[in-house]
Formats: C-alpha cells, structure tokens, sequence
C-alpha cells in the first residue's frame, strides 16, 4: 500500500511540475509559447481557456499531491 502512495505521489508531484511550467505569467512563459500558434489561429478567447483548463488541473493535482502526501507519512509508519 505504501509503494503504491509513493508511486502515485512521484506521478502527481511530475504532473504539478509540468501543469505550473506550462502556466502563462506575467511574461507568458511557457503556455505563451506554445499557445502562440493557436491564439493566431483560434483568436484570444482559446488562449485563455487553456490557462484556464490548466489552472483547474493544478488545483486538482495540488489536492492530490497533500492528500497523497498525508497517506504516505500514515501508512509509512
């Protein structure tokens, strides 16, 4: 069980990493980037819908990755 957690833990934790790099900021960063094309493409709207999209997932990996975190240290007793 505990192996489990912490595989799970390592994906998670992977997952957060790349969600937030791809995030834009104040400089567009790395969603800018590759959002580029498709903000030329699709206009405006779609571009911020990715941001969007990606901040709901860093949500959802960020509740994960404490309550992942919480069942390695109580199984790994």
């Amino acid at each position: 069980m505990h192996t489990l957690f912490v595989t799970l833990l390592i994906i998670v934790s992977i997952g957060l990493i790349v969600v937030v790099l791809l995030q834009s900021g104040k400089s567009a960063g790395l969603s800018g980037a590759i959002s580029g094309g498709a903000e030329q493409l699709f206009g405006k709207q779609k571009a911020r819908g990715v941001d969007a999209v990606l901040q709901r997932l860093t949500i959802v990996l960020s509740v994960l990755f404490f309550v992942l975190t919480i069942a390695v240290a109580y199984f790994g007793v």
